[in-house]
């Protein structure tokens, strides 16, 4: 009886352990994406609808194109977070993903730590075939019907102690800025939330999560900013509002393993804000 008891129990527990490493594999290998909107101050009324597909962290997965694809005619500009490649990606791998992602629209990016790690020329010179563009610590002015919004990407320093620079200044063309910087550990070495909107990766959510405990690979800064919309009061603004993302990312590290933490990219539609729009 006690025998039958115990390889009873046994069974039940391999049954869950592969039912729970099936769930776990598949929220890592998913092809989802995350659709928001988001409410800017001093977004041009030109603006107002237009859309960001916003990937992180790919690492070393390939994106399926016929999913991609899928969003072709509902995206206006494409933002790269970093972390597009890491050690041992085929270049080729990372072309390909690049190629699938510039039908959809221009291509932005930043680097990121493992880029850095990886081939940051090669992949800078992929960027650039695709007619995509890499900004490092740089200001890009994106336009519609005349009016203009500030696009800045925050460069990854190659090593934390180094820090980050200085933002350059907003252009005068513009008031409204969007910021894509890989790690959100960034906001601490700026005073005052230098944006609109600041687009991040980096911590893939922790990867692992369990339910009411969260996160179990992370600490300090990053259990606070792990992943999703955060949002704070600006100094002279009573109205709280988003404004940054912090993505889970659609790649993986270490394991192709996620729990309570799947894969993602975003379909980001930027919005007018009520006070300005009555102004």
């Amino acid at each position: 009886m006690v025998t039958a008891a115990l390889w009873s129990c046994a069974g039940i527990i391999a049954a869950v352990c592969v039912l729970l490493y099936a769930r776990m594999s598949y929220e890592a290998r998913l092809h989802a994406v995350t659709d928001s909107k988001v409410k800017l101050e001093k977004l041009p009324k030109s603006f107002d609808g237009s859309r960001i597909f916003f990937v992180s962290d790919i690492h070393k997965r390939k994106l399926s194109e016929p999913y991609v694809s899928s969003f072709k005619g509902m995206v206006d500009w494409v933002f790269l977070g970093g972390d597009i490649m890491e050690r041992n990606v085929p270049l080729e791998r990372v072309r390909e993903n690049l190629r699938i992602l510039s039908g959809l629209g221009p291509i932005y990016a930043v680097y990121g730590n493992h880029d850095l790690k990886a081939e940051p020329e090669g992949l800078a010179e992929a960027i650039l075939d695709v007619g995509g563009v890499l900004l490092k610590d740089e200001n890009l002015l994106l336009e519609r019907g005349g009016e203009y919004v500030c696009l800045t990407g925050v460069d990854q320093p190659p090593n934390k102690r180094d820090g980050y620079r200085r933002l350059p200044d907003l252009p005068r063309e513009a008031q409204c800025r969007i910021v894509v910087v890989h790690d959100p550990v960034w906001i601490r070495s700026v005073p005052e939330k230098p944006a609109s909107l600041i687009l991040a990766g980096h911590t893939h959510g922790g990867q692992i999560r369990l339910p009411v405990f969260g996160a179990i690979r992370l600490n300090g800064f990053y259990r606070k900013y792990d992943c999703g919309w955060f949002s704070w009061y600006q100094p002279k603004s009573a109205v709280q509002r988003p404004q940054m993302l912090i993505s889970r990312g659609f790649g993986n590290r270490r394991v192709d393993l996620r729990l309570c933490c799947p894969a993602e990219m975003h379909l980001i539609q930027l919005k007018q804000a009520e006070d300005d729009i009555n102004h």
